[in-house]
Parts: structure tokens; C-alpha cells; sequence
């Protein structure tokens, strides 16, 4: 998939456009930090690997342990559904070139982790 769609570009751009709505929204921002630089970089270094990408997130953080990662965090169904709305809003803006069942992938993978990560 990460050759398919053009490489880092596309999570890059996935990635600002997901955090568009991030900073926007009350329940996601704050989760974050003042300076959403490093964490959007940690997503999209992340999102790449997963769809294929090279390993540099793991290289330079290690294994993503997303549930421990994100233990700290109250994640009720409010904000993973928040969180999926702004990631397929995302997906909308920046996916035109998405073929149907690429986009069911991204879909029923962003699901199942936000599905995964919530604690409450």
C-alpha cells in the first residue's frame, strides 16, 4: 500500500489533514501536547510502516505498544468515535486516489484500533 499511494507523501498528508480536526476538537486536543509537531510526525512515520513503509518508526521508537502508549489517556467511545470521524474525514480529503478496497482497508484497520485503544 505505501508504494501504491506514492509513499511518506500520502501518510504525511493523511496526517495533516487528520490533525486538522484534532486541534479543533475539544475531547482529542487535550490529549496532546501544545505543539502537535512530534506527534504528527510519530503518526505518520507509524501509518507508513504499517501500510508497508520502512521501519523508521521502529528504529527510532521501537515497537508501537499503542495500548501502552495510550494507557495514559481516558479514551471512551466519545473520542474514538471523534477520532475515527476525523481520520475518515482525512481519509475524504486527502484518499481521491483510493480504490474501493483500499479504502475499506484503511477503514477497517483505523477502526479496529480505535476499537482497541479504548480504556473506559
Amino acid at each position: 500500500m505505501f508504494d501504491a499511494l506514492g509513499g511518506q507523501k500520502f501518510f504525511d498528508e493523511l496526517v495533516d489533514a487528520f490533525y486538522v480536526g484534532v486541534a479543533s476538537d475539544e475531547t482529542l486536543i487535550a490529549m496532546y501536547p501544545a505543539d502537535l509537531t512530534d506527534a504528527k510526525r510519530h503518526l505518520a512515520l507509524f501509518l507508513a510502516q504499517y501500510w508497508g513503509g520502512p521501519a523508521t518508526y521502529m528504529n527510532e521508537r521501537g515497537h508501537p505498544r499503542l495500548r501502552m502508549r495510550h494507557a495514559q489517556f481516558t479514551i471512551n467511545k466519545r473520542a474514538r468515535d471523534a477520532w475515527l470521524t476525523h481520520m475518515s474525514n482525512a481519509l475524504d480529503h486527502v484518499g481521491q486516489q483510493l480504490s474501493a478496497e483500499q479504502r475499506a482497508e484503511f477503514d477497517a484497520y483505523f477502526s479496529m484500533a480505535a476499537h482497541q485503544l479504548r480504556n473506559v
